[in-house]
């Protein structure tokens, strides 16, 4: 099922009756809860709050407890005036994982939060099972191209506004057949979604944090958790032979390629992107 379909029959609310954990002084944080078992944590990236999470993690949530939830200073969680870091957002992560009683969890980090994925591994890996890095912000090499990228859509944001940054963003994250299936209705009524659920400062802020990052190829192999690279194989920020090396990087690293799907494959095709999961998780704990 695509994006559109998806974002057409979604419920983009905030639930009421959602759990709001507070993690430190002035921080809550927004969480839902669903299925049983091992928890999977969808972590927020650009675009991907807690309500749009719901559309693109059914299937998991029919085999393990999956839990989305939104940062510090995006979507319904708490705001505080400086903007936190990675180190506070990890922080946050595990207060939560604390407040829920969670000993460890899969994480999902897609495009820029990808970067934040691999930190919680590095820096908390008793409490990280696993990690899957979907359309990676770096590479096997580092990630300067990732970053020109970033400053370019942060410039366009900052001169010309949301709008602007959807359509420069929209060819760069959207696979080539996506964009022909969709056409011009499927552009317009992605970019109105995007408009509405977005905030300018949130995105830039996001951008900016990325852009800040300093991988190395020395980074990876100082991950022992389980780790799963999934890139579609029309992803224009990292190919899928990159992928593969990038993978290999990892202690235990195990790479996966979406046929026809850009740089958020699970956009383009939900069902595969969670079949790919639940097989890899499923392998992951059979092995202990």
């Amino acid at each position: 099922m695509s994006i559109v379909e998806n974002m057409s029959r979604l419920d983009l609310s905030y639930r009421d009756d959602a759990q709001r954990i507070r993690t430190r002084e002035g921080v809550e944080l927004y969480c839902e809860s669903r299925g049983e078992g091992t928890a999977i944590i969808p972590l927020p990236n650009l675009v991907a709050t807690a309500p749009i999470w719901r559309g693109f993690t059914e299937e998991l949530a029919q085999h393990h407890r999956v839990l989305v939830y939104d940062i510090a200073n995006h979507g319904a969680s708490s705001r505080v005036e400086k903007e936190p870091t990675w180190e506070e957002h990890a922080a946050d992560l595990i207060a939560m994982l604390d407040a829920l009683e969670i000993e460890s969890t899969y994480l999902i980090g897609s495009s820029t939060t990808t970067v934040f994925a691999r930190d919680m591994a590095l820096w908390h890996p008793d409490r990280v099972k696993g990690i899957v890095l979907s359309g990676p912000v770096f590479g096997p090499q580092g990630m300067r191209r990732q970053k020109q990228l970033q400053r370019n859509w942060l410039r366009t944001l900052e001169t010309n506004g949301l709008a602007a940054v959807f359509d420069h963003l929209y060819p760069e994250m959207f696979s080539t057949e996506m964009n022909e299936a969709l056409g011009t209705p499927g552009f317009l009524g992605l970019r109105e979604a995007f408009m509405a659920v977005s905030d300018p400062e949130e995105l830039a802020q996001s951008f900016r944090a990325a852009a800040q990052d300093t991988h190395t190829p020395d980074l990876p192999p100082q991950i022992a958790a389980p780790t799963l690279v999934v890139v579609g194989d029309d992803d224009m920020l990292l190919s899928p032979t990159a992928a593969q090396e990038l993978a290999d990087q990892f202690q235990n690293g195990t790479c996966r390629i979406i046929p026809k799907a850009g740089h958020q494959p699970f956009f383009d095709d939900a069902a595969a992107f969670q079949s790919v999961i639940l097989e890899w998780v499923k392998d992951v704990e059979a092995r202990g």
